[in-house]
C-alpha cells in the first residue's frame, strides 16, 4: 500500500517562499510512468492542481503558477518537494501531493493546511 505524507510549516508570511515535502513509503517514486502532483484547495473553492514531476524527473507546472512554483525530488529519501515563491494570502490552501498513473490519481497524501499571513 503506497502513502503519501505531506509536512513543512503551516504559516508562511506574504512574499517569502512556501515549501512541502511529500514523504512516500511503500513504492518508488521512480517507478515507470508514475507522476507526484501536487494538488491544492483554497478555502470554498475547487481543487486546482500545480504541478508534477514524472518518474523520469521531468517537470510540469500550470501555467498560472509556472513563474513561481518547482518541483524537485530526492530519490534517496523517496521524497519530493514544492517550492513555491512570492505568496500572498491568495496561496493559502489546503495542500495534497498525490501519485498519478495514467488517467487516475490512485494515492493521496491527507493534506497540509497553509495559511498566509499578510
Amino acid at each position: 500500500q503506497v502513502q503519501l505524507q505531506e509536512s513543512g510549516p503551516g504559516l508562511v508570511k506574504s512574499s517569502q517562499t512556501l515549501s512541502l515535502t511529500c514523504t512516500v513509503s511503500g513504492g518508488s517514486i521512480t517507478t515507470n510512468y508514475y507522476y507526484w502532483t501536487w494538488i491544492r484547495q483554497p478555502p470554498g473553492k475547487g481543487l486546482q492542481w500545480m504541478g508534477a514531476i514524472a518518474y523520469s524527473g521531468s517537470t510540469y507546472y500550470s501555467p498560472s503558477l509556472k513563474s513561481r512554483t518547482s518541483i524537485s525530488r530526492d530519490t534517496s529519501k523517496n521524497q519530493f518537494s514544492l517550492h513555491l515563491s512570492s505568496v500572498t494570502p491568495e496561496d493559502t490552501a489546503v495542500y495534497y501531493c498525490a501519485s498519478k498513473y495514467g488517467l487516475v490519481y490512485d494515492y493521496w497524501g491527507q493534506g497540509t493546511q497553509v495559511t498566509v499571513s499578510s
